[in-house]
């Protein structure tokens, strides 16, 4: 499954709910996925936050298979900018 793919599931996952700041998901030479303005795409830009991770744990991350802070603590995904919108994330993230 390529970034192009899980923006679309995180686009349709963020419908009907809201998001404040900005947030790219930065996998490097995978690319990236960049929560903005509601919605999800795969243009790199600025954002409030970035978490720095490779494609097999985002894709862990936003199956649930992969705790955010268990995450940070391991050494699997780094955070930074705004703390605030990464906690945003983990409310969006919630089933």
């Amino acid at each position: 499954m390529g970034l192009t793919d899980l923006a679309a599931q995180i686009r349709e996952g963020l419908n009907g709910k809201s998001f404040d700041g900005s947030l790219k998901f930065d996998c490097g030479d995978d690319g990236v996925i960049v929560l903005a303005d509601g919605s999800a795409s795969t243009d790199d830009r600025d954002t409030d936050c970035t978490i720095r991770l490779s494609q097999d744990n985002l894709v862990k991350l936003l199956g649930g298979k992969l705790n955010p802070m268990t995450g940070v603590m391991m050494g699997k995904l780094k955070v930074s900018g705004d703390m605030g919108v990464a906690m945003g994330l983990g409310k969006l993230l919630a089933r």
